[in-house]
């Protein structure tokens, strides 16, 4: 799930909600939305494989 941060920089969270915390975990904040996409196909595949 990526978000558009009022910096301009966008931040990857988590599918789902931490349980611990009650909120998305923060997977890493990145210049461009390509990055973030990028980064996510990545998280995704590190997860399955």
């Amino acid at each position: 799930m990526i978000r558009k941060l009022k910096s301009g920089e966008y931040r990857l969270y988590s599918r789902k909600i931490d349980s611990k915390t009650g909120k998305r975990r923060n997977l890493g904040t990145f210049k461009s939305r390509a990055a973030a996409e990028k980064h996510e196909r990545e998280v995704q595949y590190f997860k399955r494989h």
